[in-house]
């Protein structure tokens, strides 16, 4: 894994260092997402002296590169969460047990449309992020 890191972070023009190689095997290890708190707890376990403010500046490094999104929490805390898929899509995240899973589908075609028809403007990008909970949160729940 350090190699691929390391590739990763050199394609990204990014130096390559002990702490942003932490911070991407911890994202690496996490199929929920995670809060800048918790990341720095589990990087430091794997890099001493490792202070808070510099989880956050690597985590906009990667998240403005694209290498991780960034999930917007109905708490109004921001957290981070490591996606491997590279093609258009959006994310549905379970409020309960922070499962983020992919969603292919898009309808921004029709937004699309009505930017340019009725505001007469051009839309170059999107965000949707759809929140709830995953099936098995759901069941446990109790609500039908």
């Amino acid at each position: 894994m350090k190699d691929t890191f390391d590739g990763l972070l050199r394609e990204l023009r990014l130096k390559v260092t002990s702490r942003r190689r932490a911070v991407l095997e911890v994202m690496t290890a996490e199929s929920t997402f995670l809060s800048p708190e918790e990341i720095w707890q589990k990087v430091r376990r794997l890099v001493r002296n490792v202070g808070l403010p510099t989880v956050y500046r690597i985590l906009d490094e990667l998240a403005s590169a694209g290498v991780i999104t960034k999930v917007l929490h109905d708490n109004r805390q921001l957290y981070y969460y490591l996606c491997t898929n590279t093609g258009h899509h959006h994310h549905f995240v379970c409020l309960a047990c922070r499962k983020v899973e992919d969603v292919n589908l898009c309808g921004v075609e029709a937004l699309e449309q009505e930017v340019a028809e009725r505001i007469k403007g051009a839309l170059f990008s999107h965000t949707l992020q759809l929140q709830g909970l995953c099936r098995e949160c759901f069941e446990r729940s109790g609500k039908k």
